[in-house]
């Protein structure tokens, strides 16, 4: 997974991937699903892109953005697991 801020917003790219399988007495079924994914967020002011920090913790992504009077630029957040 990656996090994204620029200028114009936050963008979230991943991929998921899942597989179940059944096994019965008569049955035997195997599933896969994959996909990759990117959500773009606009904000609606700038943000301190040096103090922004991603987590992602039992399937829950936590970015935290928090506000600034500077000019923004790109960066590439790192996400802690």
């Amino acid at each position: 997974m990656e996090v994204s801020l620029a200028a114009e917003g936050v963008t979230i790219k991943g991929e998921k991937k899942a597989e179940k399988e059944v096994k019965g007495k008569d049955e035997y079924r195997l599933e896969r699903t994959y996909g990759a994914f990117r959500r773009h967020i606009s904000l609606p002011c700038q943000v301190d892109v040096d103090k922004a920090t991603a987590s992602f913790k039992k399937g829950v992504l936590t970015v935290t953005l928090p506000k600034s009077g500077q000019a923004p630029k790109a960066k590439t957040i790192a996400i802690k697991s």
